[in-house]
């Protein structure tokens, strides 16, 4: 038999304790470099190097674990419920998702749309923050409570709408010149299609983010004149 491993200061060498964070962070490493299909808890015991039924300590069952990576996911990102200037930070609760989402794009799926298979109450609560927070800040902006849920719904459902677009791939071939073919435009009916056709220049030069500030500019403004036609408690 083989002797134990020895660390350079000539003691056995011992694993990291297991803990609910270091398996997640694991977890989260196997959904950004192969997707979410390669996630197991026979793979990640692998990756971990240990043996896979002692991982249901801290995932009772691999949608647990799947609910986990999102909570880790949105943990990373900061909402401030007490700032006073709610449109700034919801612009910047927008391009902090985004960031997130290009960070981690195996991981959209999970954000977007497993969260429709759960009842609201029964979600992990760390998915559930983000919600709380907004909720917070917009009713401090001067939103009654079902207005700034509507404004929450419109607003979620425009940044997964962008974020969902943004990771389409767009770019067929990224050696051709001519964006016509770099974009695969040139296999639809010119007649059919003539206004889609013309708009491959303006495809081509898709800029995420600063698409993202303007559409997030048109809602805030909506929201604005609505906030200020109500007074200080509009409802919905």
């Amino acid at each position: 038999m083989g002797s134990p491993k020895t660390s350079a200061a000539g003691g056995t060498a011992r694993k990291a304790p297991l803990s609910r964070e270091l398996v997640l962070t694991k977890a989260l490493e196997v959904v950004d470099e192969e997707g979410l299909d390669a996630l197991t808890m026979r793979r990640l015991g692998q990756e971990l190097g240990r043996d896979p039924m002692s991982l249901y300590r801290y995932a009772e069952n691999r949608a647990a674990l799947l609910d986990g990576v999102s909570e880790l996911v949105l943990n990373e990102l900061p909402i401030e419920p007490d700032d006073p200037d709610w449109k700034a930070q919801l612009r910047l609760i927008a391009h902090n998702l985004r960031s997130l989402a290009l960070e981690h794009p195996n991981v959209v799926p999970l954000l977007v749309t497993r969260p429709l298979s759960t009842p609201l109450g029964l979600r992990p609560l760390g998915t559930l923050r983000p919600l709380e927070q907004i909720l917070s800040l917009l009713i401090g902006a001067g939103f009654s409570p079902a207005g700034a849920l509507h404004v929450y719904r419109a607003y979620y459902g425009f940044l997964y709408g962008h974020i969902l677009n943004e990771l389409q791939e767009f770019v067929v071939d990224p050696e051709e010149n001519e964006v016509l073919l770099r974009l695969g435009l040139h296999r639809l009916p010119a007649k059919e299609f003539p206004r889609l056709r013309a708009l491959a220049p303006a495809l081509a030069e898709y800029d995420g983010s600063a698409e993202l500030d303007q559409g997030i500019t048109i809602l805030l403004s909506g929201l604005e004149t609505q906030l200020s036609l109500t007074g200080a408690n509009p409802t919905d």
